[in-house]
């Protein structure tokens, strides 16, 4: 690949529009939970939704992290279709997996024996997660292309996809809403819709590219095949089953912990609003991947300009969740009623901090992918999951504190410590970079 070298503006302009994906992404959760608020019933919908959502996230999880591997990977017509075909097997694997888990009795014994939940909300999810089904092969396709997208230099056709993803997603969940259904299937609903949508748009506008790179014999050195992608993709595949994974812990922990409905209502709520700021740090990942691709002199830039984008989003989050408008979010943005508005503070307060781990985490994994040492990442999360459950049992089950605040607290410290475990790692793929 010719190399490339960026200026400060250059990564602005390439990073720009994936931010922008990632934010309108963000505005998924806020939107559909404020519309839940507002129909029958809030609280178990919301409950129903969050839960559902979990359970989605967590058979998506080997699939998620393939937008990195086919900005790594994919150079030329090889690559590509041997890539394609291993994510044929891997969509095929989580659509059985997720058809096993919303076999009734399965479904009902993990919601009802293991969550605890009540037989409405366990009803309520159930439905929820089987409008859910398309959700997982659609990411898995979607993510694809899109990598090879960012590869090219094509960021603003990936956030082109995710407008349409939003518009669709919008139309689903307003003809729903007026017409009064329950709130957690028109969440369910949305989410789908809108996610096909993107993943049919992806393959068209990738199609120009795709010829491209079907012209690019490859060059003989490192050929892909179905084991060497295993053996790279692995561990990212295993840090996104870990971090996902937790949410369904977490639910787990929530059925069980002091006001336990009130936690299902307004973690889902808290945890839309912390991913807007989120989105910054996860939209960089593949931006330094696909840069670093195109030159390792471009590495130095990069850190300074993650550095300023760090100060930018910690000066902005403080004056947002330490000022009144964070109450003003929970109660006329979210709709939550007065005593969920209040139940909320807490806990995103905690966690304020979290996008900005949230951006050095992604900065450590993306050099790590670079460099092609993926196995620290899987380790990082591994520690970071075992932290967040043992966390939960002290806050839960020892403590007695309210389950959302217990979450919030488990989420930092796993994070904190999965940041410390990569330190190391990062410094040696640093050196290794810096040295050509």
């Amino acid at each position: 690949m010719k190399k490339e070298i960026f200026s400060s503006k250059k990564i602005l302009y390439f990073w720009a529009p994936l931010a922008a994906t990632w934010l309108m992404m963000s505005v998924e959760g806020p939107f559909l939970t404020a519309l839940i608020a507002r129909l029958d019933v809030p609280k178990f919908n919301l409950a129903a939704f969050g839960i559902a959502f979990s359970f989605a996230l967590i058979v998506e999880a080997p699939i998620i992290m393939i937008m990195s591997a086919s900005t790594a990977l994919v150079e030329s017509r090889d690559d590509y279709f041997k890539l394609r075909n291993y994510i044929f097997i891997l969509n095929l694997g989580i659509t059985v997996i997720m058809l096993i888990g919303l076999y009734p009795p399965v479904f009902y014994f993990i919601a009802e024996k293991l969550i605890g939940l009540p037989h409405k909300v366990a009803r309520l999810t159930y439905f929820s997660s089987m409008i859910l089904l398309p959700w997982p092969a659609a990411i898995g396709f979607r993510r694809f292309y899109q990598g090879i997208l960012i590869r090219n230099g094509l960021t603003k056709k990936v956030a082109y996809g995710t407008v349409v993803r939003l518009i669709f997603m919008s139309m689903t969940a307003l003809f729903f809403y007026f017409q009064r259904i329950e709130g957690a299937y028109l969440g369910a609903f949305a989410l789908s819709a809108g996610v096909v949508a993107e993943s049919v748009f992806s393959r068209v506008v990738v199609n120009k590219t795709l010829k491209k790179v079907l012209e690019i014999e490859h060059d003989g050195s490192d050929k892909l095949n179905f084991s060497s992608i295993t053996s790279f993709y692995y561990p990212l595949a295993l840090t996104s089953i870990l971090s996902l994974g937790v949410n369904p812990l977490v639910t787990f922990f929530m059925g069980r912990s002091v006001m336990a409905i009130e936690s299902l209502a307004v973690l889902p709520v808290v945890n839309s609003f912390i991913f807007i700021f989120r989105s910054v740090g996860l939209s960089m990942q593949e931006v330094i991947i696909a840069i670093l691709s195109k030159g390792r002199g471009n590495y130095r830039l990069l850190v300074k300009f993650i550095k300023r984008t760090a100060i930018t989003l910690i000066v902005l989050l403080t004056i947002i969740v330490f000022t009144p408008f964070i109450h003003i979010w929970f109660k006329n943005v979210a709709g939550l009623t007065v005593e969920l508005s209040n139940f909320s503070i807490i806990p995103v307060r905690i966690l304020f901090v979290l996008p900005l781990l949230t951006l050095y985490i992604s900065f450590q994994r993306s050099i790590l992918v670079h460099t092609k040492n993926t196995s620290p990442v899987k380790w990082a999360s591994a520690i970071e999951i075992l932290l967040i459950v043992l966390v939960l049992s002290l806050t839960i089950f020892v403590f007695s504190i309210p389950g959302a605040i217990g979450a919030a607290i488990a989420y930092l410290v796993g994070r904190i410590c999965a940041n410390i475990f990569l330190v190391p790692y990062q410094i040696k793929a640093q050196k290794k970079i810096e040295k050509g």
